[in-house]
Formats: C-alpha cells, sequence, structure tokens
C-alpha cells in the first residue's frame, strides 16, 4: 500500500473544495443568499467563466492527492516496509506518460525530431542530423512521409471523443431539467437551444462543447506526441502547464485566507471603536503600504531559504521542503497584503455604527464584541466575498512576478512563474524556442481571465452600488405619433 502525503498546501485546496460544498449548501438553505447569487449566474460570461474555473479546480484536486510509492522488501530480509523518496500524485499517474517521456533537449509541438542537430553515424560517416526523438512520434516507421496523416487521425478521433462527451453532458442538462420541470426530453432540449432557460445554460454547455473539442485532441495526441514540445532539458511542456495550475490555485486562494484575519480584525475594531485604536490601526498599515511590496516580499521570502537550508532534518523529500517554502510565501503575501481589505471594512464599519440599530444595541447596554459579531460582521461579508474573489487574480499575476525575479517558489515546483522565467533566455536563441512561453502565457491567461469574469459578476451582484451606477444602454426615444 502506497504512503499518503499530506502536505500544507493539499490540506489548503481540500479544505477549500470542503468549503465550497458547505457553503454551496448553507446557499441552498437561504432564500437570500439563493437569489444572490442567482443574480451572478444569470451573468453568461460569469457562468462560462465557472465552468472553466471547476475545470481547472480539478486538475488542482487531482495534483493535491500525494502519496509515495511502497518499495518492495529485500529478498530474505524482513524489515519494516520502506517507501519511495519521490513524493507522486494522482494527476502524475494519469500523466505517466509525458512524465516518463522525457528527452534530451529541446523539441517543438508535435514533433518527432529534435531541434538541435546531433552528429549521428550513416552509412558509415558522421553526419549532422536533427536526430528522432525517443518518445515523440516513436510509433512511426518513416516519421517524415506519416506524421502530418497521423496527427491528423489522432485529432479528428479526439475531436469525436470530445463531441461524444459533450453531447452526454448536454444530454444529461437537458434530462435534468426535463426531470424537474416535468416535460418531455425533447421539450427540455428545445428550451436550451432556444435559450429559454432561468439561466443562461446554453452559454455554459457552448463553453463546454469548445473545452471538449480543445481536450480531446490534445490528450489523444499527448498520448504519444509531445503537444506543447519539451524544454531544455526534454521535460514534456503540457505535463508543466498542468502542474503549474495547483500552484496558482494555492497561491491565489491561500494568500487571500492569510489576509482575512488581519484585515476583518483591525478593520472593524479601527472602524468600531475608534480613538487610538484607530489611529494605531491606521500607523501600522499606513507604514506598511509605504514600504515596496516587491522589496519586503524577497526580504522575507530569503530569511526564510535560510531557515529552510539550515534545517534540511525536518524535510523528509524534496517535494515537501518545496511545500513549505510555497506555504510560507503565501503567508508572507497575506501578512503584507492586508491594508487594502483593512481600510474598506474600517470605512464601512463607520458608518455601520451610527445606523439606528446599532445605536439601539449600545443603548440597551450590549456589548462591543456581540454588535461586531452579531451586527457589524454580517454587514460587511459582502466586501470580503468581493475582495477575496478579485485579490485571485491579482496574487496569480504576483506570484509569476516574483517567480521571474527569483524570489518566488522553489525552482523544483512548476509554476506559470518559474516557466516564463525559464522561458526569458529561450526566446532569445536561434532556432527561436516560443513553446514554454506561449503554454504559461496561455494558460495563465485562461485562469486569469476566468477569474476576473467570474470576480466582477460577483462585485455586481453584491455591491448594490454597483447596479445602481452601471453604464447603461440609452435606447433611442420612440417617434411620437401624429395627433389624429
Amino acid at each position: 500500500m502506497p504512503k499518503i502525503v499530506l502536505l500544507w498546501s493539499d490540506v489548503v485546496v481540500l479544505l477549500t473544495a470542503v468549503a465550497i460544498a458547505a457553503y454551496g449548501w448553507r446557499i441552498g438553505r437561504s432564500p437570500t443568499q439563493r437569489a444572490t447569487w442567482a443574480r451572478v449566474f444569470r451573468d453568461a460570461p460569469a457562468l462560462c467563466a465557472t465552468v472553466v474555473l471547476l475545470m481547472f479546480f480539478a486538475v488542482a484536486l487531482l495534483d493535491s492527492l500525494h502519496f509515495r510509492r511502497a518499495l518492495p522488501p529485500a529478498p530474505g530480509v524482513s524489515q519494516q516496509q520502506a517507501y519511495g523518496t519521490h513524493t507522486e500524485s494522482v494527476l502524475d499517474l494519469l500523466l505517466a506518460r509525458q512524465l516518463a517521456g522525457r528527452e534530451t533537449t529541446y523539441s517543438a509541438p508535435l514533433a518527432t525530431r529534435a531541434l538541435v542537430k546531433d552528429s549521428i553515424e550513416v552509412d558509415g560517416r558522421a553526419e549532422r542530423v536533427h536526430p528522432r526523438l525517443q518518445f515523440g512520434g516513436a510509433h512511426l516507421h518513416d516519421d517524415v512521409a506519416e506524421r502530418g496523416a497521423d496527427i491528423v487521425r489522432r485529432a479528428g478521433a479526439g475531436m469525436l471523443g470530445g463531441l461524444a462527451v459533450a453531447a452526454a453532458l448536454a444530454a444529461a442538462v437537458a434530462g435534468a431539467m426535463a426531470w424537474r420541470r416535468g416535460l418531455r426530453l425533447a421539450e427540455a432540449a428545445r428550451l436550451l437551444l432556444r435559450n429559454q432557460t432561468e439561466l443562461p445554460l446554453r452559454a455554459a454547455l457552448l463553453t463546454l462543447l469548445v473545452l471538449a473539442l480543445v481536450a480531446g485532441p490534445t490528450l489523444v495526441l499527448a498520448q504519444d506526441y509531445h503537444v506543447f514540445g519539451t524544454d531544455r532539458t526534454g521535460n514534456d511542456v503540457f505535463y508543466q502547464a498542468l502542474k503549474s495550475i495547483r500552484t496558482a490555485f494555492v497561491i491565489g486562494t491561500l494568500s487571500t485566507l492569510a489576509t482575512l484575519p488581519f484585515a476583518m480584525l483591525f478593520g472593524i475594531l479601527a472602524g468600531y471603536l475608534g480613538g487610538w485604536v484607530d489611529e494605531v490601526i491606521q500607523y501600522l498599515y499606513t507604514t506598511l503600504s509605504s514600504v515596496p511590496n516587491v522589496l519586503l516580499i524577497a526580504a522575507c521570502v530569503l530569511m526564510m531559504q535560510v531557515f529552510i537550508d539550515k534545517n534540511p532534518e525536518l524535510f523528509e523529500t524534496g517535494a515537501e521542503r518545496a511545500d513549505v517554502r510555497l506555504f510560507l510565501l503565501c503567508v508572507i503575501l497575506g501578512v503584507t497584503g492586508w491594508a487594502t481589505l483593512c481600510r474598506l471594512l474600517r470605512a464601512e464599519t463607520m458608518k455601520l455604527r451610527e445606523l439606528d440599530y446599532v445605536q439601539a444595541a449600545t443603548a440597551f447596554g450590549v456589548g462591543g464584541a456581540r454588535i461586531m459579531r452579531r451586527h457589524v460582521l454580517p454587514n460587511v461579508v459582502h466586501l470580503i466575498i468581493i475582495t477575496t474573489v478579485l485579490d485571485f487574480s491579482a496574487l496569480v499575476l504576483y506570484e509569476a512576478v516574483l517567480s521571474y525575479i527569483g524570489v518566488g517558489v522553489d525552482p523544483a515546483m512548476n509554476s506559470f512563474g518559474g516557466m516564463i522565467n525559464l522561458a526569458r533566455n529561450e526566446m532569445s536563441r536561434d532556432p527561436l524556442v516560443w513553446w514554454s512561453f506561449a503554454a504559461a502565457f496561455g494558460f495563465m491567461v485562461a485562469l486569469v481571465l476566468a477569474a476576473n469574469l467570474f470576480a466582477d459578476a460577483v462585485r455586481d451582484a453584491f455591491d448594490p452600488r454597483a447596479r445602481l451606477f452601471r453604464p447603461r444602454r440609452i435606447l433611442p426615444a420612440r417617434p411620437q405619433r401624429a395627433a389624429g
């Protein structure tokens, strides 16, 4: 039996999944919250973005289930079960062919030969040619003549498979709608096609169709090719991009969670108590905001790295060491980034403490802690939700910047920033190696764009002022009919 390994960041991802499920159950029991979130998902871009985010989160969840393989016992020796030093995840098992198909150097996407020439003996003579890859297109007898037709055939099969999966999901949605409304299946499908549903399900199904048509050929081709090419050491770029999704999710989620305790506590205390408490807290976040964030984070990361280097006995494997660095980086981002939300909560609390029901509670002798917990905190939750969702995409981009300057996650851990940092020199070489940068850029843009679209809808639904002052299209005035 393998040994289950629970890293610090795994706990965060799993607790996030549990928290989302619990919050969804709570929304289902509250008509007010259900109506507010229904307003979010009535926005077609937000619902499409939710589908994309769920796909990314599923990849991050699969990459958060870690284990270590059990080693076979030595013959004739009875000893305690030993485990390998390499920590793997469920995603590693699914991508075992990409992990095992390591080449010696660069190769272009869907290539069968290496990018760099090598000396090979042909008919007794040494020639400089592009050697065949060990994994990419190794099943082809004549890679020059068969490669194009083989790629087209496999891509077509993948598209048909993706189309079948999308059709099955659409049929499941239509069946669920027919069962819920007491309709026939054909009638429910007709409502979906005409977009006559409460939520824009047609847009969500179209998003699923596009994702299936992209993922299907990619997964089929990845069985025998390097879809996104390989890097300098021959590692599959598609594998690295998928592994980087978990790092982005952990950075965005854990850093935001680390921000909340400081921002909520200091913001509400400063706004409600005022006086010297308000002045001290203002002094704290003003001083913190005056220090350049990058320098402060770099100093903290370097001190953390010194501690890790001086205490190697605390970590059994390299994965645990890299994970601790990722966890502490998120904590540092959270500790140094609570000032903005603190300002918002302080201002909102100062407004709430002057309202009649808070004044009445104070007049009846209710304690300050009870008022802040029962009357102030529930009325600032919308600000916390809006800021949390908006900060997610900003923190994903922030990790890329920190890794680019060398103070981000551990170099052994896959991340979008690390891929872009390694591609910095590749973009200036000849021939140009663009696929590592393009893969990291594409995945990161897809993730951040989906998060931004979802955040915009959350802000519009939870902030009444955003709905009030939202720009509206002015319709032309109808011509007045002539009297008589």
